[in-house]
């Protein structure tokens, strides 16, 4: 069948948008039944290059809706409206596509090639514009004290409900999900703790007054509700934002995202008394092979030992609001089981607490339509670690595990019943 002379492809409602808002692509101008590839294209700040494809069969009006067409092989299969972003795929191995500047948006570009394959004459091609970053909102670089952070403010006088956000043991300042939840509203802090201008690669212990010290900032800034404060945090960083939640006065709302609920393998400082590292067995550590890289998920304990719980973080005795969130197909750690242990402890003492674990996800679950990495570089560890996941059930996993954190957080910082104890 002849090629059509030139296609469209639209980004509807708009190619410029936050990268957590989903769009549909279309494509018109196909011949009837035509079949063609889309390719989707993005390079990272590094100058890593993530493609993804997929073969689709034009409708009888020459018109492609990827809402409602199914993919007929390549990257993913089936209807999924924003499977050419959450495929991309990097052929260098062990990269991860993460924001690093997010005052500058991702560009993604789409093709459209006549037939099976990326050798098909270009038939048409767009450009879109995912920002982390709405307009309005601020980006103030925090250095005060030895905190190490950046804030983000939603435009507006506010007050806005406030947030600290953590990452995990990879280290850094990771900023592109604190601007995007600053985007949907809250002013969120983003926090280093490691790995970071002069904070150690390896600190010798954490001190919970630091991670206190960030919520005091945060609580003395105008456009911040002092009384409606809310922590999250991914693998370390989450096991750090339900010790704070526990022993920090205040928190009100805290979500764990793939972590252990016990203090894992760095000791933790509270007000004199020290949490030791939760027991782990080195000689378990498994190296794989395809793609390579090192699997942790054996190395740890059982949670259900009573003999290890001087090591858990005591989170029953909070009084904040707490959601879980852990992935079955982890490879770090076995998070399913101690999220559950931890939820175990809560439930049990009466405390609110909402659990979900998603089949088929890994360790990092991020905002959505980013792609899954299932193995990265660890930059402190100075080698590839293993973290899991099956494409498409992560990238599920990912949208529902977003909307249950802004809905989590807007139940208990925007409540109208909150009161001010001022």
């Amino acid at each position: 069948m002849a090629a059509a002379a030139a296609a469209r492809i639209l980004v509807l409602p708009s190619p410029r948008c936050l990268w957590d808002e989903p769009v549909q692509v279309k494509v018109e101008g196909l011949g009837p039944l035509q079949e063609v590839t889309l390719r989707a294209s993005l390079v990272d700040e590094s100058g890593e290059l993530f493609q993804s494809l997929a073969y689709y069969r034009a409708g009888s009006s020459g018109e492609l809706d990827l809402s409602r067409s199914a993919s007929q092989g390549g990257s993913y299969s089936g209807v999924e409206p924003m499977g050419l972003l959450w495929s991309l795929a990097s052929q260098t191995p062990f990269k991860r596509l993460a924001k690093r500047d997010v005052l500058s948006p991702f560009r993604v570009t789409y093709e459209v090639l006549d037939g099976r394959g990326v050798s098909g004459r270009l038939l048409g091609e767009c450009c879109s514009e995912r920002s982390f970053l709405a307009d309005g909102v601020e980006r103030i670089p925090v250095r005060e004290g030895r905190l190490r952070a950046t804030l983000f403010l939603p435009p507006g006088p506010g007050p806005f409900p406030g947030l600290i956000d953590l990452y995990g043991s990879g280290g850094g300042l990771v900023e592109y999900r604190a601007s995007l939840l600053a985007s949907r509203g809250f002013a969120t802090l983003a926090v280093a703790y490691m790995h970071f201008e002069d904070l150690p690669s390896f600190p010798e212990f954490f001190e919970v007054d630091y991670f206190g010290e960030a919520v005091e900032f945060l609580r003395k800034q105008q456009q911040v509700r002092a009384t409606a404060i809310g922590v999250l945090g991914l693998s370390k960083g989450a096991d750090l934002a339900l010790a704070l939640a526990t022993f920090w006065p205040g928190i009100r709302a805290a979500v764990s995202i793939s972590g252990s609920g016990v203090n894992a393998f760095t000791p933790l400082r509270v007000k004199g008394l020290t949490i030791p590292a939760f027991p782990w067995d080195m000689e378990k550590i498994k190296v794989t092979s395809d793609p390579g890289g090192v699997d942790f998920s054996e190395i740890m304990a059982d949670p259900k030992d009573p003999a290890t719980w001087h090591c858990r973080i005591p989170v029953e005795t909070s009084l904040a609001n707490f959601l879980f969130l852990s992935g079955q197909d982890d490879k770090n750690w076995p998070s399913e089981l101690f999220c559950r242990e931890a939820v175990g402890h809560l439930r049990r003492s009466g405390r609110r607490v909402e659990f979900y674990c998603y089949p088929g996800a890994g360790h990092l679950l991020e905002p959505p339509y980013l792609p899954l990495c299932y193995s990265s570089f660890h930059r402190p560890l100075g080698f590839p670690v293993v973290w899991g996941g099956k494409w498409r059930e992560h990238a599920k996993a990912q949208e529902d595990a977003w909307q249950r954190i802004l809905a989590f957080f807007r139940q208990h910082l925007l409540d109208s019943t909150v009161k001010s104890n001022l």
